[in-house]
């Protein structure tokens, strides 16, 4: 394969999940996490040297040199501003840590859960309608997935590239001083802590980025299989008319039925109602195999998504308090992660809806009691309404969001009162 060719397969002209879950799994590698079965190949050498290097310059930076200048350089100083600034860069920066760290511990549920969405994948029949319409909310997931991934790796190419074009030597945050690099704008000190900021910037965008993306894909895949369903419901009774107009048995050599006027509304009725109920079964195969994927994902990330919810608020919290002028490059970098996990969530919730929707619009009045009792015990089952959390404290939702914004706001206006005391 060519390289074009594999570039070309990270675009919106390849929607189907395996070649979405192998983008996503390639970006993974290079953190030295395979969360593919379909990988057989070691990751290689250079990408655990690589990560080495990078997530050492994190460590550094970010961690080491950050709890030493908020708890006892800026004491030294007294400059409050320049502690809650480096201290939003510490904490937000830890969201990509604690998702790898999960990715890591829970690496063989990973795979497994990669392998039931494939598994479900395979049994999509290609270029039926239920399959195009899922076509084409996976593009719209994919897309989402990679509007993500550039705000925030362009957000890190930004935060780099803006001391680098500004007239002098600067950092990305010239309030603040590493720790054992004094004095730090002098030789080789600025080009050592430069390069080691740089290599902190890389490893706080690179993870969160594919991380996230990967959840996006996965759960728009249910997404898209409830919407697909919906149709699929809302598109059954004229469906098994066609079908019945379709497999009527007709008189060699002419166009009149074999059974007679007065037996063929029977004869449709029970052959309308055999397809109904296939069709019924199908569905409800298909809708309780999506509940099933979804409370495995629930499972696995819903103790990541609340480490991060916390992480965010309180890096927001200390973004605001540290002026907007001093982090208008870190906000977005929270906002989006925050903002991107209650979409997932929302959108999952809508596609719920829509299916439940779908089965009370299915025109199940015109079937038989059979499938009318199918049909109550779908109903039943679609009203409980599909959804993920953050470590089951809260839903992941537009509302979720709202009432984030709404506590970030409270706490910040609370202690900039107390500062100003």
């Amino acid at each position: 394969m060519s390289l074009w060719s594999t570039i070309r397969k990270f675009g919106l002209g390849y929607c189907d999940l395996p070649t979405m879950l192998w983008n996503v799994s390639f970006m993974l590698r290079a953190l030295t996490l395979n969360i593919d079965s379909r990988y057989k190949k070691p990751i290689p050498l250079i990408f655990y040297i690589i990560f080495a290097l990078v997530a050492a310059s994190y460590f550094y930076i970010y961690l080491i040199s950050m709890a030493w200048f908020v708890f006892w350089h800026s004491r030294e100083t007294g400059d409050l501003v320049a502690a809650m600034v480096v201290a939003s860069l510490g904490i937000s920066s830890e969201i990509g840590t604690a998702k790898l760290i999960y990715m890591f511990l829970y690496r063989n549920k990973v795979r497994e859960l990669v392998d039931m969405y494939l598994d479900c994948d395979a049994l999509v029949k290609p270029g039926s309608r239920f399959s195009n319409n899922l076509t084409k909310t996976l593009r719209n997931v994919k897309k989402r997935a990679m509007i993500f991934w550039i705000v925030i790796m362009g957000n890190g190419v930004v935060y780099v590239l803006k001391p680098l074009l500004t007239p002098g030597r600067h950092f990305m945050e010239d309030l603040f001083t590493p720790y054992g690099f004094d004095p730090v704008y002098e030789s080789p000190n600025y080009e050592i802590v430069f390069l080691l900021m740089t290599g902190g910037v890389i490893f706080t965008c690179y993870l969160p980025a594919n991380i996230t993306a990967f959840l996006i894909i996965i759960t728009g895949y249910t997404e898209g299989q409830m919407l697909a369903l919906s149709k699929e419901m809302l598109n059954l009774w004229s469906d098994a008319q066609q079908f019945y107009l379709d497999h009527r048995t007709f008189d060699v050599g002419t166009t009149r039925p074999v059974v007679t006027l007065d037996s063929e509304q029977k004869t449709k009725k029970k052959i309308v109602n055999e397809y109904v109920k296939k069709r019924l079964h199908e569905m409800i195969k298909i809708h309780t195999t999506n509940i099933n994927l979804l409370h495995h994902v629930e499972r696995v990330y819903r103790g990541a998504i609340a480490i991060e919810f916390g992480i965010l608020i309180i890096g927001l919290i200390f973004e605001l308090l540290g002026g907007l002028e001093n982090t208008y490059l870190e906000v977005p970098y929270a906002l989006m992660q925050v903002a991107m996990d209650c979409l997932t969530g929302q959108r999952v919730m809508d596609a719920s809806k829509a299916f439940e929707d779908a089965v009370y619009d299915c025109k199940w009045e015109n079937f038989d009691v059979a499938n009318m009792k199918t049909i109550l015990l779908m109903l039943q089952n679609s009203q409980k309404t599909m959804r993920l959390s953050a470590g089951g404290v809260t839903t992941l939702s537009f509302s979720s969001l709202m009432m984030v914004f709404r506590s970030i706001y409270s706490a910040y206006t609370t202690l900039r009162t107390t500062m100003n005391k």
